[in-house]
C-alpha cells in the first residue's frame, strides 16, 4: 500500500532533521510570524475592525510559538530513532 509508506516517511521526517536544521526552521517561522504581524496586509484588518483585527495576528503568533516549540523540542541530539 503506497499511501501508508508515504505517511510513515512523512511522519518520520522531522526526526531525521539535524539539530541545526531545526534551529534554522524555527528562525524562519519566527521571522515569518513577525513579518505577518507587522505587515499592514491582514486577513482581518485592524483599520476596519479595531481590536478584533488583532485576532488573526494573535493566532499567527500563537501558532508560530507552538511550531517553534515543537521544532526546538525535536532538535535535541539524543532524539529517538524514527520507527522502521
Amino acid at each position: 500500500m503506497a499511501g501508508s509508506h508515504q505517511l510513515r516517511t512523512l511522519r518520520g521526517y522531522p526526526d531525521r532533521m539535524t539539530p541545526r536544521r531545526h534551529v534554522f526552521a524555527a528562525i524562519l517561522v519566527a521571522i515569518g510570524a513577525l513579518v505577518y504581524g507587522l505587515s499592514p496586509i491582514d486577513v482581518i484588518p485592524e483599520l476596519f475592525t479595531g481590536p478584533i483585527g488583532l485576532a488573526d495576528d494573535l493566532a499567527v503568533w500563537v501558532a508560530a510559538g507552538v511550531g517553534i516549540w515543537k521544532l526546538l523540542r525535536g532538535s535535541k541530539t539524543g532524539a529517538e530513532a524514527p520507527p522502521a
